[in-house]
């Protein structure tokens, strides 16, 4: 479904990416791992057209290098910005609302669903998302990208300063949008859930590809979680 190769992304005259490949199948979670300052989260920003970059990014057939962010959310791309970036004066309903325009009302995820798998959304329906908690603003965005029905999802540091719960809760969702053949490429820092979720993984280092495999090949593999992961 999604097929990146040979990326390179700089920020000015920084070169930060050097030639990444990985690719993400229908209905996969895939996660993207390293150390702080690698190029995990500049990877995704590459692939949604945020960031100056070469190479080829290919999203069901179709390649996308060139164009704006919002021509490839349109593809059905999601993005889930580590920063969040909810819209603090409006209400919980409003920004869920906002994920739906310019699409069709008829996708894999309406209002209901959002609710019922994050019940305390429900609860500030009709509070200002900026008053909501961290996680409950995790919890908006994550929902947010979902109703615009992508059929790939890139989350980037979702769990970061969450408490246990609604990490579980994060989780949960991960599992029931890979049940309805959405595929996701994640950004984690949590070696543990990425590990628990994942088909496959990817590590990165020096803004390159450095590992690939499956989760249980990533455990048996202590000179990659000591060289690239581990502090």
């Amino acid at each position: 479904m999604l097929e990146v190769k040979d990326l390179h992304a700089y920020y000015g005259k920084s070169h930060i990416l050097h030639g990444v490949h990985l690719s993400v199948r229908q209905g996969e979670i895939v996660s993207l791992l390293g150390r702080n300052g690698v190029g995990r989260s500049t990877t995704i920003k590459a692939i949604m057209g945020q960031v100056q970059s070469s190479g080829s990014v290919q999203f069901k057939g179709e390649e996308l290098m060139g164009n704006k962010a919002y021509m490839v959310a349109r593809k059905g791309l999601g993005y889930v910005p580590e920063n969040r970036d909810i819209f603090p004066s409006l209400t919980v309903r409003q920004n869920l609302l906002l994920g739906q325009k310019g699409r069709k009302e008829s996708g894999r995820w309406s209002m209901e669903d959002m609710f019922n798998i994050f019940p305390r959304l429900r609860e500030r329906a009709e509070a200002p998302a900026g008053v909501m908690s961290g996680g409950e603003q995790q919890m908006l965005t994550l929902c947010r990208t979902l109703m615009g029905d992508p059929d790939l999802v890139m989350i980037d540091e979702p769990t970061e300063g969450l408490a246990p719960k609604i990490v579980d809760q994060v989780a949960n969702l991960f599992d029931e949008i890979a049940k309805r053949g959405i595929s996701i490429l994640l950004v984690e820092q949590k070696l543990t859930i990425a590990l628990r979720i994942s088909q496959r993984v990817y590590v990165m280092g020096h803004g390159q590809i450095v590992f690939e495999g499956t989760p249980d090949d990533l455990r048996a593999n202590e000179a990659v979680r000591k060289e690239w992961l581990e502090v």
